[in-house]
């Protein structure tokens, strides 16, 4: 683990519970010798978690499209701020540029930016791990969703255990570190992508 990139919210939400643990995580990945890999912002979340690692002696690389440098959210502080064309772009660098995911709370932009790297590693195209750091239960509406998902046969059990979640950050690192992924094919009722085939009662 030399880099980790955390997903958060834009917002620090109404509780300072949020802010206290985007700070304790800033504060270990610097002292873990982790660079920091997020979304290049100084509002909200984003801009708590990077200023503690900058704090604690850390480095932080910032990826951010251009709309938001427009837009004068981004911080200029970090270790190095790229700037890129679009919000595809930015995951995508986000990807490359990280070892392991983290979300601590957000909203839309964190659910996509997490359920992007889920399912790039559900059809093979990452082995890196995700988990949910959580505060305050604040997750866990959305873990019982993933249990829903799994008792559908909407996703594989495996698929469902293959993340982690919780609220303990020497827990997290330990399982980052340890981490092997799930080898569940991404097709449930041992049905392979070669073998489905449409009709027209499916369209």
């Amino acid at each position: 683990m030399n880099t980790i990139c955390v997903y958060c919210g834009s917002n620090a939400g109404n509780n300072p519970a949020y802010a206290a643990q985007a700070r304790a995580l800033g504060a270990r990945l610097a002292a873990d010798g982790i660079a920091l890999v997020y979304g290049g912002g100084n509002v909200g979340l984003m801009g708590i978690v990077a200023d503690a690692v900058l704090a604690n002696g850390g480095d932080v690389i910032g990826v951010i499209p251009q709309q938001l440098v427009d837009w004068e959210v981004a911080h200029r502080g970090v270790t190095r701020l790229e700037v890129v064309d679009s919000m595809h772009t930015r995951k995508a660098r986000m990807f490359e540029l990280s070892d392991g995911f983290v979300a601590l709370p957000g909203g839309f932009g964190t659910l996509d930016e997490m359920f992007e790297m889920l399912t790039w590693r559900q059809l093979g195209l990452g082995k890196k791990p995700c988990a949910f750091l959580d505060v305050n239960g604040f997750w866990q509406p959305l873990m019982a969703m993933l249990d829903s998902m799994v008792r559908e046969r909407f996703l594989h059990a495996e698929q469902r255990n293959d993340l982690w979640h919780g609220d303990d950050i020497d827990i997290l690192l330990a399982w980052m570190r340890d981490y092997l992924p799930a080898q569940a094919d991404k097709w449930l009722d041992e049905k392979r992508r070669s073998q489905l085939k449409l009709t027209p009662e499916d369209v």
